[in-house]
C-alpha cells in the first residue's frame, strides 16, 4: 500500500546526469518544489542554485562518496553531512552508436549497479532510475520491427537488440534484485524505473512536434507518444512523494498522441499502419490516447499531465507561428 507526504515536503535530492538536456528540466522543475538539489556530472551545471560534483560513476568508490558528500562548498563546512533522502539516476550514454557498444554498456551497467549498491547500503530509501521506452525493442531494432500489441504497458515484452535498451533492461533487472534482497532483511527501499518516451523540452517543442506533425509514418519508433520535460519532472515529484510501492516499472509518456488533427484517431491509425499489431484494449486507447499507457502511473503514482503538446501548439499559432494541422 502506498502513503503519500505533503506536497511541501521538501528532499535532500543527489540527481546523476543533471546537466544533460532532460536533467536540467527536471532539476528546474524539482527547484520549484523547493527540494535541495546536489548535481553529479562529468559537466558542470550552469545553475547558481546547484553545485555539480564531478565524478565517474563507474567507480564504485566514487559512486559511494557522491551519496555521502556536502552539498555545497562553504568555508567552513558547517552543516554536518546527512544521508540524502533521494537519489534520481539519470547519467550514461544516452544512445547506441555514439561511442562503441561495449563501451556504452560498461558505462551504463557499472553506474547503474553502483549507484543502486552505494543507495541501498547508505540507507537512502528512493531511488529513481531512468529507463526507457526503448526496451520494448522497436526503436533501436535492427530493420522495421512492429510492436507486438497496443496499448504498450509496463508487461509489454522487453526484448531489444540493440545495446542501450539491453543495458535499461538489465538496470531494470539489477534493480529489483537489489529491492527484493533489502527487503527481506527488513530494510525496505522504493526503486520506481521511469521508462522514458522521447523527451521533448520547451525549446525543442516548435521543431519536434512540427516533425510529428508533419511525417506522421516515420514515428512508430516512438509509438507515436512523448513526454513533456516538465511533465517528466512532475512525474518524479510524483515518484518522490509516493511510498511503499517497493520496485515498480512506469512509462513516462504524456497523455495523447502526436498524430495531426485529421489522423488523430488512435485505433483507426494504428489498424491501417500497424495491422500486424494485435489490440489488445479498445477503450486505452479510444480518442488521441497515446499507444503507450501511462494508466499504472496515474492510478499508483496519481501523475497527472500539464503540459499536452495541443495547448502548447496554441501558443505557437498566438505567437505568429505558420501551422496548418
Amino acid at each position: 500500500m502506498s502513503t503519500k507526504t505533503a506536497s511541501n515536503s521538501k528532499k535532500r535530492i543527489v540527481i546523476t546526469g543533471g546537466s544533460g538536456v532532460v536533467g536540467r528540466c527536471v532539476i528546474e522543475k524539482l527547484l520549484s518544489y523547493g527540494h535541495e538539489i546536489l548535481n553529479v556530472d562529468q559537466t558542470p551545471l550552469d545553475n547558481p542554485k546547484v553545485h555539480t560534483l564531478k565524478a565517474d560513476l563507474t567507480d564504485g568508490a566514487q559512486a559511494f562518496n557522491a551519496l555521502s558528500c556536502h552539498f555545497q562548498i562553504s568555508e567552513p563546512f558547517l552543516e554536518q553531512m546527512r544521508t540524502p533522502d533521494v537519489v534520481i539516476h539519470l547519467a550514461g550514454i544516452p544512445q547506441p552508436n555514439r561511442i562503441p557498444d561495449n563501451e556504452t554498456f560498461r558505462i551504463n551497467m557499472l553506474s547503474s549497479y553502483a549507484i543502486i549498491e552505494a543507495a541501498c547500503k547508505l540507507g537512502i530509501k528512493k531511488i529513481i532510475l531512468a529507463s526507457s521506452i526503448t526496451v520494448y525493442g522497436v526503436t533501436y531494432a535492427e530493420g522495421n520491427l512492429s510492436f507486438p500489441h497496443f496499448p504498450i504497458t509496463e508487461t509489454t515484452p522487453t526484448e531489444p537488440m540493440d545495446v542501450y535498451a539491453t543495458s535499461k533492461v538489465c538496470m531494470e533487472r539489477v534493480a529489483a534484485s537489489f529491492e527484493k534482497r533489502f527487503r527481506a532483511v527488513g530494510n525496505a527501499v522504493d526503486m520506481y524505473c521511469l521508462r522514458f518516451g522521447a523527451v521533448v523540452t520547451p525549446a525543442q517543442h516548435q521543431a519536434t512536434m512540427t516533425a510529428y506533425l508533419e511525417r506522421p509514418r516515420d514515428w512508430k519508433v516512438h509509438a507515436w507518444s512523448y513526454v513533456d520535460a516538465r511533465d517528466l519532472g512532475n512525474l518524479v515529484q510524483r515518484c518522490i512523494e509516493t511510498h511503499g510501492l517497493g520496485f515498480q516499472v512506469f512509462n513516462a509518456v504524456n497523455d495523447e498522441n502526436t498524430l495531426p488533427d485529421g489522423n488523430a484517431q488512435t485505433i483507426d491509425w494504428l489498424q491501417h499502419f500497424c495491422p500486424e499489431s494485435e489490440i489488445l484494449d479498445r477503450e486505452a486507447l479510444s480518442g488521441r490516447k497515446a499507444p503507450i499507457s501511462n494508466k499504472k502511473a496515474k492510478e499508483l503514482l496519481g501523475f497527472k499531465e500539464e503540459f499536452p503538446w495541443r495547448e502548447e501548439r496554441t501558443k505557437w499559432v498566438a505567437q505568429g507561428i505558420r501551422d496548418e494541422r
